[in-house]
């Protein structure tokens, strides 16, 4: 067995993949170091459907092999990341909640992606390269590196010729393999990773019961390749004759009628099918890794079948690991034939490319996560800080630090970041009351901390930039924060002493510690020498009556700037304020 590079980082099930996919690169060239022959270019691959929204589940079959590839590539490999881009398939529906689309769309289902016009207002060409843009855009922002290709051009440019040909003689063989699973309980229907073709189900019934993504058959037999009609363009087409010797084809469209006789050796307008595509690209490629979803673990499924067919090119099946789904805060399992579902594009609005790519980083495939959208998002950023901070004082353990490594920097340099990385859920408070004041907000953060003031908001940017977004756009109105104009008199004459007396502790210590430490020890150390202890009592030396004195006085505080029970934290939102407007509307 070949000795495979290690990485320094062996924790992390990054580094376990790349360990196999190095040493299955070797064993498929055996040889290449002891012959002096250049080292085999290692192929990883992703394949996605610009069928609607690419969301933040699909992500997920990026970012895996990504994130292989790059430590491979750290170790000193050629590395070749493809995308596949699926756009030869078919347009299956229109998906709701697309703007600029309605229910004229209809009238393209069957037609190629790229043949579909792209929503209204777009600048691109057609309904692929639209959805393609805003995945391509934002996996440079992520720093992903990749090979992308046009299955369209493939197809349409004669690529794949001789394979779907080869495909079509051997289409008996294809036709065995895929009758093993026909036969078989079709298993509860789970979320697909490629969708079920309509139109190949309804072709496939003359051969028995239909299979996901069979093939065409009938009473002519089974055929793997799907003709793209010559006058509708839809692929609701039936092959009912092949000549192997001559390649003759002839087929008819169930939506038109038109039928013609084509020479396949010299036809471009049409696709092998998807359980035949797959493994034909995973053998024209030379794959070795690709990731697919938890739903290709199911007996007949495309990963499963595929990796029976792929012999029938003379390749092997890559390393697969299954994936699991990802989620958002809130929401259920997401599907990109649904309106409103999330895509990398809208979460990078709200969270820097390290947080985003971190997340995908520090979970291993099978275990599913989410992407948080809601109040959760600071929680995370939380647990961001805290482990840049491990990682910078050595004290985190090695996972943990290799996902950080990976999320901050590829192999090709370290992504750009934030240069004073302040608290999110802060900067979210902060943009929350200031509304978009920006010399506000500079104020208020300078004040953060009065030895180091913040010189400009350039040096909290683009950390500042996404949560003023998330506050702009995930807080729901009755939620957000509006600073009262003049005091709450009716309460404030309401105090008992010890209300009255809890305010006067705080705006008696309000100069002297005003700072984002200095205000937070003052507005929890009232409530503790009003009960006749330290400010600096440590909670083990208090009773437990203390916390319900301080929350008490925060809902008091909240109330008499906010008029809400909660809000911001509070010494994020004194300072917001300002000592003279704070000292107005407690009274003083």
């Amino acid at each position: 067995m070949p000795i495979v590079a290690q990485s320094t980082e062996t924790t992390d099930w990054v580094s376990r993949f790349a360990d196999e996919v190095i040493e299955e690169s070797e064993r498929r060239a055996p040889g290449a170091k002891t012959s002096g022959a250049a080292a085999p270019v290692v192929v990883v691959a992703s394949g996605l459907s610009p069928s609607g929204p690419i969301h933040l589940g699909n992500l997920r079959e990026v970012m895996t092999p990504h994130l292989v590839a790059d430590e491979i590539r750290r170790r000193g490999y050629q590395v070749r990341h493809l995308i596949s881009w699926d756009d030869y398939d078919r347009y299956r529906k229109v998906p709701a909640g697309v703007p600029g689309v309605d229910e004229t769309w209809a009238e393209h289902i069957g037609k190629p992606l790229t043949s579909v016009p792209a929503p209204k207002g777009s600048p691109h060409p057609n309904w692929a390269e639209h959805f393609k843009a805003a995945m391509v855009e934002s996996l440079a922002e992520l720093g992903v590196e990749f090979d992308g290709i046009s299955q369209t051009e493939q197809y349409t440019s004669g690529v794949y010729r001789e394979q779907i040909l080869h495909a079509m003689k051997h289409r008996g063989d294809i036709d065995a393999i895929l009758a093993q699973y026909r036969t078989k309980k079709t298993p509860a229907k789970k979320q697909q990773q490629k969708p079920v073709d309509e139109a190949e189900l309804e072709a496939a019934e003359g051969s028995g019961a239909a299979a996901e993504d069979d093939g065409s058959s009938g009473s002519a037999g089974y055929f793997p390749y799907k003709p793209y009609c010559g006058n509708c363009e839809k692929d609701l087409t039936t092959v009912t004759s092949y000549d192997d010797d001559s390649t003759e084809l002839t087929y008819s469209c169930t939506s038109c009628g038109f039928s013609e006789t084509v020479r396949l050796n010299e036809f471009n307008r049409g696709k092998l099918v998807w359980k035949v595509d797959w493994p034909m690209r995973w053998a024209y490629e030379g794959v070795i890794f690709e990731p697919s979803g938890v739903d290709h673990s199911s007996p007949g499924s495309s990963f499963q079948v595929g990796g029976q067919i792929v012999g029938i090119f003379g390749g092997e099946q890559p390393i697969g690991p299954m994936y699991a789904f990802v989620g958002i805060s809130g929401m259920a399992k997401m599907s990109s034939s649904k309106g409103g579902v999330p895509t990398p594009a809208d979460a990078l609005k709200i969270m820097e490319p390290q947080l985003l790519r971190w997340l995908y980083a520090r979970r291993r495939p099978n275990q599913s996560f989410k992407v948080a959208f809601d109040q959760e998002i600071q929680r995370l950023y939380d647990e961001w800080d805290r482990l840049e901070a491990k990682v910078a004082d050595g004290s985190g353990l090695p996972a943990d630090v290799a996902a950080h490594s990976r999320a901050v920097r590829t192999a090709s340099g370290e992504l750009p970041r934030t240069p004073r990385p302040l608290p999110y859920r802060t900067l979210a408070s902060v943009a929350d009351i200031t509304a978009g004041h920006e010399d506000q907000a500079l104020r208020i953060l300078s004040d953060l901390d009065p030895a180091n003031p913040l010189a400009s908001l350039d040096e909290a940017r683009p950390r500042y930039d996404r949560a003023e977004a998330w506050i702009n756009t995930h807080v729901p109105a009755d939620q957000r924060t509006i600073v009262r104009d003049e005091p709450d008199t009716e309460l404030l004459k309401s105090l008992d002493e010890q209300g009255r007396e809890s305010l006067r502790l705080l705006l008696d210590g309000l100069a002297g510690n005003w700072s984002l430490d200095g205000l937070t020890h003052l507005v929890y150390g009232v409530p503790k020498v009003q009960a006749g202890f330290s400010a600096d009592a440590t909670p083990k030396e208090l009773p437990a009556e203390i916390k319900t004195a301080q929350r008490s006085f925060f809902a008091l505080l909240y109330q008499l700037l906010v008029s809400r029970d909660t809000g911001p934290r509070l010494p994020t939102l004194l300072l917001a304020v300002g000592q003279d407007r704070v000292r107005h509307l407690l009274g003083a």
